[in-house]
């Protein structure tokens, strides 16, 4: 027969069986649905062929026996309808037969033994499930299986007490075929799904489960392939006990938080890092792994040298890779701004640097970015979501850094928004973000501008900043764990006031405390950033002494 199919192992998904091979040559999996093109063919495709290879009429013929090969009983066959055809004392092939709702015999799937090839006879896409006619009278549990040999496993080693039906072409037709006799499965009280035990047969038992109301749907768990694998190797009683085991299905992410045990107390591994501030330890307990912390500020705040300051930190406290994508700065700059904290000297400003020698400048550069653990993403101004995401999870996977800086949000998605909306621009990209730093267990440092706030005073002027003066999106704070303002007085007569910024926490989700932690003073001969006291509080006992 020019359409039969030879069934064999699937090299996409796993499956075993599921892959049927044609004379030309071309290749479908009824379980991860993967086309591959002939011999002399290149494209590959996802495409859903015809249900029916050979459709047309029934006329494959052959009589009811047992299935020696696969240890089903005689009357498990003759009550399923399932004949086989014989040469000498070898079954040559199976015949599988589906009936319509009003119990015709419309199709027949005939299986070769030998060589795994299957067709079908009439109109399989027409029929209902693999034996649902036989019981018509709803009951407590249905089961459904993967394939009618499993059914009939699955049937004998419940007893021949339990209903049990198949889908009609694996896997990949599970939820289609569960959907169109919906009506018929929701009316017994437990339906039970046996997949297959692969990938696809996973997946596809709990898509299957999301079409019944909550707790009417459970999953068995194989440790074998499928249930005639159980039948063929004697293990009646270990299928029944997977059986009865099966769990109410439970929609992936919700559960029951008993099933923790002691496993409560096994601590997910998650790296800290303390800041070089003491006050903001205080107040934070320091910066961990898994972590998606954002640092706000307006522009002079001193944003910049504060970055500098904790990636050099982290280098200095930790053996930890880190990444660094600064998307208006080339990696030149980056290099030299991270040398400058070592040196103690602003090297990112040339002037300065040409002060110093090349071999004082290679001594700073070894000691930092010349350890081979700094990675820079060189690039400048807008990118797609999905192009600095996928730098971001190769950083984390690739070259497993553990701390990754984004400096900064809003221009990641200039040129870029929706139709001109900012707001929808960056709520995709904090929740893709939140989602990687979750995947990925990186400790992520992103750096966010404020909007210009209303009124007369700007954020030059030291107003204090709350959460609403975030641009763009509330998503930036709603999916941080922390975030944290810089505060600054540009304007300020005062010297020390002037180069003073204050770092105020507006979220910390780890302890909750919030609010003024510490002043940092700027060494406009060094560029550092070191923690003094808060200056601020001795001009207010002045002014009260006058």
């Amino acid at each position: 027969m020019s359409d039969t199919a030879r069934m064999g192992a699937c090299e996409e998904c796993g499956s075993s069986d599921a892959n049927a091979t044609y004379p030309d040559g071309h290749t479908y999996c009824y379980s991860c649905q993967v086309y591959k093109k002939g011999n002399n063919m290149q494209q590959e495709s996802r495409v859903i062929p015809m249900s029916n290879p050979a459709s047309g009429t029934i006329k494959t013929k052959g009589i009811l026996s047992d299935i020696p090969e696969r240890k089903i009983k005689k009357e498990t066959a003759q009550r399923y309808g399932v004949e086989i055809k014989k040469t000498g004392n070898m079954t040559t092939h199976h015949i599988y037969k589906y009936v319509d709702d009003s119990g015709n015999h419309i199709a027949s799937k005939v299986r070769e033994v030998q060589n795994k090839k299957f067709w079908s006879e009439g109109n399989l896409s027409s029929s209902i499930l693999f034996g649902q006619h036989l019981f018509n009278k709803p009951q407590k549990f249905i089961t459904v299986c993967e394939g009618e040999i499993d059914a009939m496993s699955a049937y004998e080693m419940l007893g021949s007490k339990w209903p049990v039906v198949s889908i009609k072409n694996g896997a990949a037709s599970a939820f289609e075929n569960c959907q169109k006799s919906l009506d018929y499965l929701s009316k017994f009280d437990k339906v039970v799904l046996c997949f297959d035990n692969d990938k696809a047969g996973r997946e596809a038992s709990e898509k299957c489960a999301t079409l019944f109301e909550p707790n009417q749907c459970k999953i068995v768990k194989l440790e074998l392939k499928d249930a005639n694998e159980y039948l063929k190797t004697n293990q009646r009683q270990k299928f029944s006990d997977k059986w009865w085991d099966a769990k109410d299905f439970t929609p992936a992410g919700i559960r029951n938080l008993d099933e923790l045990g002691d496993s409560l107390y096994d601590e997910k591994f998650c790296e800290t890092v303390l800041y070089p501030w003491t006050a903001l330890n205080e107040k934070t307990y320091g910066m961990r792994t898994g972590e998606l912390v954002t640092f706000t500020s307006g522009a002079g705040m001193g944003k910049s040298s504060i970055i500098r300051e904790l990636m050099h930190h982290i280098m200095v406290n930790s053996k930890d890779n880190i990444g660094v994508l600064a998307m208006e700065e080339n990696i030149r700059n980056t290099a030299f701004n991270i040398m400058s904290v070592e040196a103690n000297a602003r090297l990112y400003i040339k002037e300065i640097r040409d002060q110093f020698t090349r071999d004082q400048l290679k001594v700073w550069q070894e000691k930092t970015v010349g350890t081979g653990r700094f990675f820079a993403f060189d690039h400048f101004g807008s990118i797609s979501n999905d192009e600095i995401l996928g730098r971001v999870r190769y950083m984390a996977k690739g070259l497993g850094c553990k701390w990754v800086f984004l400096d900064h949000l809003s221009i990641l998605v200039s040129g870029q928004e929706d139709n001109g909306d900012e707001r929808k621009s960056i709520d995709i990209l904090m929740t893709k973000l939140r989602s990687l730093v979750e995947e990925t267990g990186i400790g992520l440092l992103l750096v966010s501008h404020l909007r210009r706030p209303s009124g007369d005073r700007g954020h030059e002027d030291g107003r204090e900043v709350s959460l609403s003066h975030l641009r763009g999106s509330a998503s930036i704070a709603h999916l941080s764990d922390s975030v944290i303002a810089l505060e600054r007085n540009q304007q300020a007569d005062d010297e020390v006031e002037a180069n003073t910024t204050v770092l105020r926490i507006l979220k910390n989700r780890y302890t909750g405390d919030t609010g003024v932690t510490c002043h940092l003073h700027y060494d406009k001969e060094t560029g550092r950033m070191s923690e003094i006291n808060n200056p601020f509080d001795n001009n207010d006992e002045d002014e009260a002494q006058l």
